[in-house]
């Protein structure tokens, strides 16, 4: 029997994701993955974002950016991302849980990352090694 590189790259995104799970302490089912490209995760988890008492809060992942803590709108509709977690868009099950329980504390400044700023700040550095 062949192996199917989408079942297995999914699993392995579902067993990443239980990682993360398990870093943050939280059991049960409370996260989603979508297989289907651009891949995706949600993981609810317990506690509200600084400034929103009233909004759930939730760990959304993506493939093309990593991973963001949002918040789900009265409304129903789309999550609304409030912070990125920088770097490494698979980072280390215990590198997402430190900044997710950091975010969820109010001890990070809430500062959505664009492509455009991350390209900048790579730009930037890159420019600062030449010449230095």
């Amino acid at each position: 029997m062949a192996l199917d590189f989408e079942d297995a790259a999914t699993s392995a995104l579902r067993e990443y994701v239980r990682l993360v799970t398990k870093a943050l302490g939280l059991s049960g089912e409370c996260s989603v993955v979508q297989a289907e490209r651009p891949a995706s995760a949600y993981l609810a988890v317990d506690g509200h974002l600084p400034g929103f008492p009233e909004c759930d809060a939730a760990l959304v992942w993506d493939e093309r950016r990593g991973w963001a803590a949002a918040v789900e709108s009265d409304s129903g509709q789309d999550l609304v991302v409030r912070e990125r977690l920088d770097g490494d868009v698979l980072p280390a099950p215990g590198v997402v849980a430190s900044w997710a329980n950091e975010v969820l504390r109010g001890e990070t400044v809430p500062r959505p990352v664009t492509d455009l700023t991350r390209r900048l700040r790579t730009s930037s550095t890159a420019g600062l090694s030449r010449t230095a």
